[in-house]
């Protein structure tokens, strides 16, 4: 390219200059030419630049070419966007004749630009597969130490587990135990015994006595609720009574002439060697004590007759009329046949039912240990428990702890004895 003297293209030295690199730092930079270059001879004119251009000789285009690249190496490389660098790989075909020799350093230019950026994208894409191996890496070794420690561990025996959980609730278990020992060896019948037993039924609220109001627990269904805290107490107390009079050798006739409380009575009193009545009282069985001593008497001479055979010597009518008579005596004095004297107290199941037996013993002064029921006084009896007289369970239960509180006595009895 040949330069004509300054004056002569018809324009200032300056806007020339910075016309031409303009163009050249425009193509340089995105690959195309730019749209106001020296060819389209705008209005502030440089028509003898592009006839010129025409006009050089072919070795003026690798000029032409080293221009744009010195130009190129005194500007500051810039990294390419995204959209420069899909601009620069797909040039325009109308200006690719032209400008052939001036865009190739540049295509290579971008090429490496782009496989730099790609070098780089790929490093760290490799760099993040690299962390991900080693942390998954570190993962898998910290996940087979703990498999390891887990293997190396001991392993918890469940039957040891078991057995050590079994002594803490088998100890619960004991202690349990043992209170509810302790409350039954406290008391002669726990309060679910008696409940279990139906002891806390009275009777008809229409039915009941004044006197019992302070054994009523609660009124329920027109029935008085007997309070079996107290009835617990005063059957301790009458047991206690009970071996006390049996240590000192005293009898306590047992009286249930009812039919519900005849057979258990009947055993009390045979376990424990005790006179009983549960037949019939017969009155003045106490205050007329000596009579019915002489119908005991008469009872054991008839006995006496059938043994030794007397009563086959008389007629059949009069052997007949004997032996009825025995029957009958064994019937109603049978079980206080023993006693030879007056019984040191009396234990009787129904106060209402055995009314003439509570008078005798309270004009003779005897100690009346008695089953009272809400219809019945308590003011007559010296030891009254509270508690249902027509049960059997109930029944069963309070002559049961009245004859264990007898034997104990008697045990005691016989072991002073003994070492006496």
């Amino acid at each position: 390219m040949t330069f004509r003297p300054l004056a002569a293209l018809g324009a200032h030295p300056k806007e020339y200059f910075l016309a031409a690199l303009g163009a050249r730092v425009w193509s340089s930079a995105f690959g195309v030419p730019r749209p106001e270059t020296l060819d389209s001879k705008p209005e502030t004119g440089f028509p003898l630049m592009a006839e010129e251009e025409q006009q050089s000789p072919p070795e003026d285009a690798s000029n032409e070419a080293d221009a744009p690249a010195a130009t190129a190496e005194q500007q500051p490389e810039e990294a390419p966007s995204p959209e420069e660098a899909s601009a620069q790989e797909e040039p325009e075909p109308s200006d690719a004749g032209a400008s052939s020799g001036a865009d190739q350093p540049e295509a290579d230019q971008s090429e490496d630009a782009e496989s730099d950026a790609s070098a780089e994208a790929d490093g760290e894409v490799a760099a993040e597969e690299q962390d991900a191996s080693d942390e998954d890496a570190s993962d898998e070794e910290e996940a087979s130490a703990a498999t390891v420690a887990a293997g190396e561990a001991p392993e918890e025996d469940p039957s040891e587990s078991a057995s050590s959980e079994t002594p803490a609730n088998g100890e619960a278990a004991e202690a349990e135990q043992a209170a509810q020992q302790q409350e039954a060896d406290a008391h002669r019948a726990t309060v679910e015994e008696l409940l279990k037993a139906g002891a806390h039924y009275g009777h008809l609220t229409s039915r009941w006595h004044p006197r019992m109001e302070k054994y009523i627990f609660m009124e329920r269904s027109n029935i008085h609720i007997l309070d079996l805290m107290q009835t617990q107490v005063l059957l301790d107390e009458a047991a206690d009574a009970a071996r006390r009079f049996a240590e000192r050798g005293k009898d306590i006739l047992f009286i249930g002439t009812k039919k519900q409380a005849q057979d258990i009575v009947r055993e009390a009193a045979l376990r424990t060697d005790q006179p009983h009545m549960v037949e019939r009282w017969l009155g003045g069985t106490m205050t007329n004590f000596q009579t019915i001593r002489r119908s005991i008497r008469r009872m054991e001479e008839i006995e006496k007759m059938e043994a030794d055979g007397t009563l086959d010597k008389l007629k059949k009518k009069e052997k007949l009329i004997r032996l009825r008579e025995h029957d009958k005596l064994e019937t109603t004095l049978g079980g206080i046949r023993k006693m030879p004297r007056l019984p040191g107290a009396v234990f009787v199941v129904d106060i209402r039912r055995e009314e003439i037996a509570v008078r005798e013993a309270n004009k003779l002064g005897i100690p009346v240990i008695a089953m009272v029921d809400t219809n019945g006084d308590p003011d007559h009896v010296e030891y009254p428990i509270p508690a249902n007289d027509d049960a059997l369970s109930s029944i069963d239960l309070i002559t049961t702890a009245i004859a264990d509180g007898i034997e104990e006595g008697a045990r005691e009895r016989q072991a002073k004895k003994e070492e006496g």
